[in-house]
This record gives C-alpha cells, sequence and structure tokens, in this order.
C-alpha cells in the first residue's frame, strides 16, 4: 500500500487520505481508496486490470475518470465561480483526455487495442 500525497495544499485535502491498493502491474496501481475519516467515508476506485479481452471490462478507465473531473471543472467555469486557474486547468485536462484518445484510436487502427501488444 502506498499513500498519495500530491493532492494534499489545504486543509480539505489534508483530510482526504488516497492510498494505492495494490502492487502495481506494468509500474500502476489499479485499485486506490479514497478514505474521508471525519465524514466515515471510504470508496474505492478500481481501475480496468488486465486486457479487455482476457480480462473483460472489470475497472473504470483513465478517461472516464478525468470525464468526471473535466464535467465538475466545465460546472464551475459556466457558474458563478469562473477562474483562469480553473480555465488553465480544464485545458490541460481536456488536452490529456485528447492524448489518450488518440493513442487508444491508433491502437484500434492497429488492432492491438484490448491487448498487452504494444
Amino acid at each position: 500500500m502506498k499513500k498519495l500525497s500530491d493532492h494534499i495544499v489545504n486543509e480539505l485535502n489534508e483530510k482526504i487520505i488516497v492510498t494505492a491498493l495494490d502492487q502495481p502491474e506494468h509500474g500502476a496501481s489499479h485499485e486506490y481508496a479514497v478514505e474521508i475519516p471525519e465524514a466515515g467515508l471510504i470508496h474505492t476506485i478500481r481501475f480496468q486490470k488486465g486486457p479487455i479481452k482476457e480480462a473483460g471490462v472489470n475497472g473504470i478507465s483513465n478517461e472516464a475518470l478525468m470525464a468526471i473531473v473535466i464535467d465538475r471543472l466545465r460546472g464551475f467555469q459556466s457558474g458563478d465561480l469562473p477562474s483562469r486557474e480553473t480555465a488553465l486547468a480544464l485545458t490541460k485536462l481536456e488536452e490529456s483526455l485528447l492524448w489518450l484518445n488518440k493513442r487508444t484510436r491508433e491502437r484500434l487502427e492497429r488492432g492491438v487495442e484490448g491487448t498487452h501488444n504494444a
């Protein structure tokens, strides 16, 4: 288990405990706990583990999780809380999603999507 701290910048995030629960495979963990002790909440985020063609769909994708954050930031930007910093973060997330989707489309074209093949 590995505790993450990249999110800690204020009192709220100091109280949110994020832990990678599993041993990384291919360099990445697949299961995370998000704990908020004051609220008595523990959420588990499970990412896809293994190629879809071998393991089936068994977890969330990076892209789906990013889409949630993008939607939330778009909401702030269109509401009464817009900011330059949020706009910049939103742009970078949208760009990140674009690159991940590009990678997936290229893998689909090569016939290797859903496998461990490069």
